[in-house]
């Protein structure tokens, strides 16, 4: 057994960047991508460019992962000589995930499971993983992690740009009425998700460039908080622009230890559509 030793499991939609759960040997369980006649594993038998190439055809479902697919994570888990790990998922309020890997964590009693809700979505979820596995590198006890994980998620948060209101419309995030509104005067919001974990309109900003800018400007305010930070520049399909963002605010943000970036899950891709811009922000004390 690697008893000194503490696995650390995540969910598709933290959107942990591929080369960081290699350096880290995370687990993934995936959620699903489903069509009228076919369902795939997020990340594992379908890529954001593919949810992308089939929206002439029609915009998919989302689920959480199947009980099945996600017990068989755990049990790879014990198989590979662990017998405590560290459950890292999506925010409660967003999806059912947690509740499921609570369910089946408790039904495994050789694997003493730490769950650690992040109350974020994408890259905000993603942070908090990092962190966790960085403080695990470090030598950082089973209990240590206990104590710390809900902080580490109440020092992150994730900004969204959406180029489009549709997709959030058509997956029954905003109202018709909301969608309307905003796309005759092309108001843009900024969102991000609350203590509760869900999802809420932080500010809105006429047209593209002013709702990007106004997505800074939070993270800027939300890093003045602490002494350090790590932040963390995600796109779905607008990957220009997310070079343009890190850039700029790396030129106006100090105390900045580490940079991460990369793409959205395809679940993420579903809900957001083409042209998403996310900012994710965690102070350290």
């Amino acid at each position: 057994m690697n008893a000194s030793r503490i696995a650390l499991v995540v969910d598709s939609c933290t959107d942990v960047p591929p080369e960081d759960i290699d350096r880290y040997g995370m687990y993934v369980v995936p959620l699903q991508v489903n069509y009228e006649h076919e369902s795939f594993l997020d990340k594992v038998t379908i890529t954001p460019q593919e949810v992308y190439d089939r929206f002439s055809r029609g915009i998919p479902t989302t689920s959480t992962p199947t009980p099945a697919v996600a017990r068989n994570v755990l049990e790879r888990v014990v198989a590979d000589g662990y017998d405590r790990a560290v459950i890292v998922t999506i925010s409660s309020g967003l999806s059912a995930t947690y509740e499921l890997m609570r369910s089946l964590s408790t039904g495994m009693p050789e694997l003493d499971c730490c769950l650690v809700d992040t109350k974020n979505i994408g890259m905000g979820a993603g942070l908090v993983a990092l962190a966790i596995a960085r403080r695990l590198a470090e030598g950082a006890s089973f209990e240590d992690i206990k104590r710390e994980g809900d902080q580490i998620a109440k020092n992150t948060r994730v900004y969204f740009c959406v180029d489009t209101l549709e997709y959030l419309r058509k997956g029954g995030r905003i109202g018709e009425v909301t969608y309307r509104v905003g796309s005759l005067l092309d108001m843009r919001p900024v969102i991000s998700c609350n203590e509760a974990g869900v999802y809420y309109t932080v500010t809105k900003a006429k047209g593209r460039r002013q709702s990007l800018k106004k997505a800074m400007q939070c993270v800027e305010e939300f890093a003045a908080k602490f002494p350090r930070s790590t932040v963390a520049v995600v796109n779905g399909d607008a990957a220009d622009e997310a070079v343009e963002v890190k850039a700029e605010l790396a030129s106006r943000m100090s105390g900045v230890q580490l940079w991460y970036e990369g793409q959205i899950s395809p679940v993420l891709v579903v809900h957001t559509g083409p042209g998403l811009i996310g900012i994710g922000v965690q102070g350290e004390c």
